[in-house]
């Protein structure tokens, strides 16, 4: 079978259903609604990165945007590149393999081979070079640079990916099966959307959820020194950002469309394995933080996961808790190779898919983040000192060095729970029970029960030195589960001094 995978960058995931009404009816109402979809780094390139390698921050050493952290850099084009799940596909599988949109935050610098690098395992290339763009960008077409302008009709890159993709579909061998992978900056910032939909959703605004706008008390101390109330240009800004998020997404919601009325005109859409996602979740206003990612809570690691396929019957929904380092292996699974030659740390979804019955499956997964910062003073908030990043106008700043956290994200038939420790000088612990406090606004870590503290504490440790089959060993609450006191640190300090080098 032949397997289409849409890539959206930075979805939320509360409002997708709402402006991508095609894409709900072609993918989710035709096939499989994951409910409880994460990303171990809520930011860009580890999350990219994640995908196309199927392991943890900590095994494929991205650690954020930057070609310092890693991201399209030279190590990770030597070590990571030829092992991706794409370059499997088409080494092992005998796949055609199509990429079009964002790869890497970074990809196309010069200092890591500008756009003339195609990555191992695409028989067709065409990568936004850097970041997210909508007008004024430069594809690399196959190594070649194709500088665009901005003129809507050919220039616009959410429909220049969808026409790429339909010329692909048109002219490509009917001889092998296909891989597509198309990843469009939308609904990422600068938001810009076409001119037909910039009058669309003129009345939404962000969700007022029950943690939006509020003192994140309890929490680290870049949460806590958010301003509240925000004032009303930041809210204004971030209901704006959430409104042109929507609009562009229109755009993404026909890229949809056009491409499974391609298939289907080709007689090859019951054939082919078609998944929708995200890199990440987004914030608009939570805890009083304008907007961004990078955050452990929910609506930063949630996001939407829907497949439609072969021997997937339609309309349903999956409560098991999945990662984006499930992709790779679900679909080279797909395609028949065997996952244990494979080094990756997830798992496939294809048991799920095919709706079997008794699959053993994880009760948890690792989020980690390293967190960013200026050696200097941020220019609009001198006063914060050296150490943040990301500052809004009034000193509300979204990141910091020591913004660098890991996390037991549980998921059990008895426990819905986040545990998470940063990488402080205090080993700020913070820790949620989303049974009880969906939009995480208490911190329990004070109060909830030692024993589940000390075992959360030691399976976190595990799963920070994880790889491959060690990553999907049983969790706290799972019947198979071991712990061994004798076996803790009794130290914090060593415990945080291995954390932070563990990323290095």
């Amino acid at each position: 079978p032949s397997i289409l995978a849409s890539l959206a960058d930075t979805l939320l995931v509360l409002s997708f259903q709402t402006p991508l009404k095609k894409t709900n009816a072609l993918i989710a109402q035709m096939g499989i609604t994951f409910v409880n979809a994460y990303v171990p780094s809520a930011l860009c390139c580890p999350s990219r990165a994640s995908i196309l390698t199927g392991k943890y921050p900590h095994n494929h050493h991205v650690v954020n945007n930057t070609l310092e952290g890693n991201c399209s850099s030279k190590l990770w084009q030597k070590i990571q590149e030829p092992y991706t799940f794409p370059a499997l596909l088409k080494a092992m599988c005998g796949y055609q393999t199509f990429f079009a949109g964002k790869y890497l935050n970074e990809y196309g610098a010069e200092a890591a081979g500008g756009v003339g690098h195609v990555p191992p395992g695409w028989s067709f290339w065409y990568a936004l070079e850097k970041n997210s763009k909508y007008y004024n960008y430069t594809l690399s077409v196959n190594g070649k640079a194709r500088r665009h302008g901005e003129n809507y009709s050919v220039d616009y890159l959410t429909d220049v990916l969808a026409n790429m993709s339909l010329d692909f579909l048109e002219y490509k061998s009917n001889f092998e099966p296909f891989f597509m992978m198309i990843a469009t900056p939308a609904p990422h910032s600068p938001w810009t959307p076409a001119p037909q939909y910039t009058k669309s959703f003129q009345n939404v605004s962000a969700p007022r959820n029950s943690n939006f706008n509020i003192h994140g008390k309890n929490k680290h101390w870049l949460i806590r020194q958010a301003k509240t109330p925000m004032t009303n240009s930041s809210i204004q800004f971030l209901d704006d950002a959430y409104r042109k998020r929507w609009q562009t997404l229109l755009s993404v919601d026909d890229l949809i469309e056009k491409l499974v009325k391609k298939l289907e005109v080709n007689g090859e859409l019951d054939n082919t394995y078609i998944f929708y996602t995200s890199d990440n979740g987004f914030h608009t206003g939570q805890f009083s933080l304008p907007i961004d990612k990078r955050q452990l809570y929910e609506f930063d690691i949630k996001v939407p996961l829907l497949v439609r396929g072969p021997g997937i019957k339609p309309n349903q929904t999956n409560k098991m808790l999945v990662a984006n380092i499930d992709l790779g292996p679900t679909i080279l699974d797909i395609a028949g190779y065997d996952l244990n030659k494979t080094q990756m740390d997830g798992m496939s979804l294809l048991p799920l898919l095919r709706g079997e019955k008794n699959v053993t499956w994880r009760s948890d997964f690792l989020v980690e983040y390293q967190g960013e910062g200026y050696n200097g003073s941020d220019p609009t908030c001198p006063g914060l000192g050296p150490g943040v990043t990301h500052c809004f106008p009034d000193c509300v700043c979204e990141d910091s060095y020591n913004n660098t956290y890991a996390c037991v994200r549980t998921l059990s038939a008895s426990w819905d729970l986040q545990y998470c420790e940063f990488d402080d000088r205090e080993v700020f612990v913070e820790v949620y029970n989303l049974t009880a406090d969906p939009h995480q606004i208490n911190n329990i870590a004070k109060t909830i029960d030692q024993e589940i503290l000390e075992k959360m504490n030691y399976r976190l440790m595990m799963l920070q030195s994880c790889s491959g089959a060690t990553c999907r060993t049983p969790g706290v609450f799972d019947p198979g589960y071991r712990f061994d006191p004798r076996l803790m640190f009794s130290n914090h300090g060593l415990r945080a001094r291995r954390f932070s080098a563990q990323f290095l």
